[in-house]
C-alpha cells in the first residue's frame, strides 16, 4: 500500500511539472481589465463559463451578479426589498418634514397635483404667490431620489453582498446623504464596486470591507451614528445587535431580518435561548411568538446602553422574520421594559396559553408610575380544560408589534403609486391585514389546531368569527397565518364555542380515550350557548376585496438560498440533482429492503473514503470513486492510513 501510495504521488508531480512547462512556451493573453477589476484575473486564466456575470434587474438597479455562488442572492426577497423601500421611503419623509425638506418619490408628484388642481386650486396660487415674494433662502427645499441630501439620511447596510439592496436605496429612497455598503468579503466588495459604476451612483453609495460590528462600534458617537441600519445575515442577526443598537442615531431605524425560523419556531428551544434570551415553543402561533422574540432579543440588548425600541412594522412572510424598530435614549422608559416582556404558559394537550408579564406598572399619572415584579403565575399546575401539564416560554415582547398611523402611511403611499415596486400587489395585501389585526392581543388560535383537539369536523372561519363576534369578544386574523383566530376571548370561551359546534357535528365518543384532551373538554357542559349565524363584520375588509394577503410558493424550490462561499461552482443541474438526493434522507426507510439498498448505494460512503471502512464490497453505501477530477486518474489505495508515514527511500 505504501508503495502504491508513493508511485501515485510520484505520478501526479510529474504530471504537474510537465504541465507547467508545456505552458510555459504558449503565448500568453494580456490580463482582462474587466476581469482584473471584478476580481477574476486573479489566477492568470479564464474563468469557466458557468462562473461569468449575468445581468439581473431588480426595481431601479441593474446587479452584474456572478452565475457562481461566490456572492449571496436571493431573488425570493424582493418583497423584502421593495417594502424596505417602502418604509425607509416613509421614515425618510416624517424626518425630513422637521427639517423643512419635502421628498418627491417617482409617481406620486402627478396624483398630488390632480388632487390639489381638482379640490385646492385657489389656495395653491395663494401659495405660488406669497412663494415668490419669499428670500431665496426661505424657499422650500425638495429632496429626489438620486440626488445627495445635505442634511439627509445616513444609511449602513451591514452585509450588502452584492450590493443590491443599497443600490436601490439610492436609486429609489429620496433624501439620502450617504449609504455605506459594507462586507466582509473582498469577492463581494468588488462586485459592489462595479454595480455602484454601473448604475452610477458613486456619490450616493460608498463600498467598505469590514467587519459589520467593528464598523458600527466605530460609530458610537452620537455625531457619526447612522440614521438607518439594515442588518440582512445569511441566518440569526444576534452577533450584529448589540453593535446595531449603539450605532444606530437618536429615533434612528433599524431593520433586522431572521432567517433561522427553525430556532425561532421551537424545533430547538436551547439554541433559541442561546442566541435571543428566550426559550421558543412548538405552537401554531410559532411565527408571531418568533416576532416577539427577535423584539425581547432587541430591547435586551438596547436597554443595556439606556436605550430602547418602538416596533413600526413586524413582518413574517416566506421563510423569515423581519422587523423595524426605532430606537431611542431615556432611562425613565428603560425601567418599563419589564412590564413590557412576558412569560408564555402553554399546554400540551389542548394548546391553550397564558401570559404572565415580567414587571408591573401601577400609578395614577405617567410622572408617578411605580414599577414592581408581577404575582403569578396565571395557571394551576394542570390545565383546567383538559388536565395535561403547561410549558414553560419566552421571555417575549407583549406589547403592540405594530404603528397603526405608520403602517397605515406606508400603505397609503404604496397604494397611490403601485407601479414603484414589483410586489406592491403583495405589499397592500399584507399591510392590509395588519391594520386590521388587534395589536393587544399576543399569539393566536388556529381552526385546525382547535378542531383536532376534539377530533371533529372544522368550522369555516366565518362561522367561527361570527360565533365570537355574538359572544362579544373582538376577532381579527394575523398576517403571520391564514388559518388564524386573533381573539381576546378566554380559552373556555373558545371551548365553549368548541363544545357548541361538536353538538352539531357529533364526535364518537366511544373512540376517545378517557385521559384525552378531546375526552376531558367534551366531558363539560358548555356555559355559553353559541350563535354560529354569519355576521355582516365577521368578513375582514381585505377578504372581501380579494388582495393577495398570502401568497402561494410561485416555484419549485421556493426558499433559502445555499450560503454563499469563495470559489463556488454554479448553481446549476449538479445542485438540482444533489437536492433530490439529499431530500428524505433521514426519513423513515422504505418496505421494500432492495429499493432501500438501491437507494443508500447513491450516497458516498464516508469511511471509506477516510480509509476506515471495513465492510468492502458488502457495505450499504457507495465505493465508487469520483468521476471527474484530475486525482481519479491516479490508482486509490483500499485502505489507507491517516497515520501512515512515507519516508524518502
Amino acid at each position: 500500500a505504501r508503495i502504491l501510495l508513493w508511485l501515485s504521488l510520484t505520478h501526479r508531480s510529474s504530471r504537474s511539472l510537465c504541465r507547467a512547462r508545456s505552458m510555459e512556451g504558449q503565448p500568453q493573453e494580456p490580463p482582462n481589465p474587466d476581469a482584473m477589476e471584478n476580481g477574476t484575473g486573479n489566477s492568470g486564466e479564464e474563468r469557466p463559463p458557468e462562473a461569468q456575470e449575468i445581468t439581473i434587474t431588480e426595481g431601479a438597479a441593474k446587479i452584474a451578479f456572478p452565475s457562481a455562488n461566490e456572492v449571496f442572492y436571493n431573488p425570493v426577497q424582493e418583497f423584502n426589498r421593495d417594502l424596505t423601500c417602502a418604509v425607509i421611503t416613509e421614515f425618510a419623509r416624517i424626518q425630513l418634514q422637521t427639517k423643512g425638506i419635502h421628498i418627491k418619490v417617482p409617481g406620486e408628484k402627478d396624483v398630488q397635483k390632480l388632487v390639489v388642481d381638482l379640490s385646492e386650486q385657489e389656495e395653491d396660487k395663494a401659495e405660488l404667490k406669497e412663494g415668490e415674494n419669499l428670500a431665496p433662502g426661505d424657499q422650500p427645499r425638495t429632496a429626489s431620489v438620486r440626488e445627495l441630501c445635505e442634511e439627509g439620511l445616513r444609511v449602513l447596510e451591514g452585509l450588502a453582498a452584492s450590493g443590491l439592496r443599497s443600490i436601490r436605496f439610492a436609486q429609489e429612497v429620496p433624501g439620502l446623504q450617504s449609504v455605506i455598503a459594507n462586507d466582509a468579503s473582498s469577492r463581494a466588495v468588488d462586485l459592489i464596486r462595479r454595480n455602484v459604476q454601473l448604475n452610477d451612483v458613486a456619490h450616493l453609495v460608498q463600498p467598505s470591507r469590514a467587519d459589520a460590528r467593528m464598523l458600527m462600534y466605530q460609530h458610537q458617537r452620537v455625531s457619526e451614528r447612522f440614521d438607518v441600519i439594515d442588518l440582512d445575515p445569511y441566518g440569526s442577526p444576534t452577533p450584529f445587535l448589540d453593535a446595531a443598537v449603539q450605532a444606530v442615531s437618536e429615533g434612528g431605524l433599524l431593520c433586522v431580518t431572521c432567517t433561522d425560523m427553525a430556532v425561532l419556531a421551537g424545533n430547538s428551544g436551547e439554541t433559541c435561548y442561546s442566541k435571543y434570551g428566550a426559550m421558543a415553543l412548538k405552537s401554531r402561533a410559532c411565527h408571531e411568538m418568533a416576532l416577539r422574540i427577535v423584539l425581547h432579543s432587541l430591547d435586551l440588548r438596547a436597554n443595556c446602553y439606556q436605550r430602547f425600541v418602538v416596533p413600526l412594522l413586524s413582518i413574517s412572510a416566506d421563510f423569515y422574520v423581519r422587523v423595524f424598530v426605532r430606537v431611542f435614549t431615556g432611562q425613565a422608559k428603560v425601567k418599563a421594559s419589564a412590564s413590557k416582556q412576558a412569560l408564555v404558559f402553554q399546554c400540551v394537550g389542548c394548546g391553550a396559553f397564558h401570559l404572565q408579564r415580567l414587571g408591573r406598572a401601577s400609578g395614577a399619572s405617567e410622572s408617578r408610575v411605580k414599577f414592581s415584579a408581577a404575582c403569578g403565575p396565571p395557571v394551576a399546575p394542570e390545565c383546567e380544560h383538559c388536565g395535561q401539564r403547561h410549558q414553560l416560554g419566552g421571555p417575549m415582547w407583549a406589547e403592540p408589534i405594530h404603528d397603526l398611523d405608520f403602517v397605515g402611511r406606508v400603505l397609503e403611499a404604496v397604494s397611490a403609486n403601485p407601479g414603484r415596486f414589483h410586489t406592491s400587489e403583495r405589499i397592500r395585501g399584507v399591510l392590509s391585514v395588519i391594520t386590521e389585526e388587534l395589536l393587544d392581543v399576543p399569539l393566536y388560535y388556529t381552526l385546525d389546531q382547535l378542531s383536532s383537539t376534539i377530533h371533529c369536523n372544522t368550522p369555516s372561519l366565518l362561522q367561527l368569527r361570527s360565533a365570537l363576534l355574538h359572544a362579544g369578544f373582538r376577532v381579527s386574523l394575523s398576517h403571520a397565518c391564514k388559518n388564524a383566530v386573533k381573539t381576546d376571548a378566554p380559552a373556555s370561551a373558545l371551548w365553549d364555542i368548541m363544545r357548541c359546534w361538536e353538538k352539531e357535528c357529533p364526535v364518537k365518543r366511544e373512540r376517545l380515550s378517557e385521559t384525552s384532551p378531546a375526552f376531558r373538554i367534551l366531558s363539560v357542559e358548555p356555559s355559553l350557548q353559541a350563535n354560529f349565524t354569519i355576521r355582516e363584520d365577521a368578513n375582514p375588509s381585505s377578504r372581501q376585496r380579494g388582495l393577495k394577503r398570502f401568497q402561494a410558493n410561485p416555484e419549485a424550490n421556493w426558499g433559502p438560498r445555499p450560503r454563499a462561499r469563495p470559489g463556488a461552482k454554479a448553481a446549476g443541474g449538479a445542485m438540482e440533482e444533489r437536492r433530490r438526493l439529499l431530500q428524505n434522507k433521514r426519513k423513515e426507510p422504505t418496505e421494500d429492503p432492495a429499493q432501500r439498498a438501491a437507494q443508500l448505494k447513491t450516497f458516498p460512503c464516508k469511511r471509506f473514503k477516510e480509509g476506515t471502512c471495513q465492510h468492502g464490497d458488502q457495505c450499504c453505501y457507495s465505493h465508487s470513486p469520483p468521476t471527474s477530477g484530475p486525482a481519479t486518474d491516479a490508482p486509490k489505495p483500499s485502505q489507507p492510513s491517516k497515520q501512515t508515514k512515507i519516508s524518502p527511500g
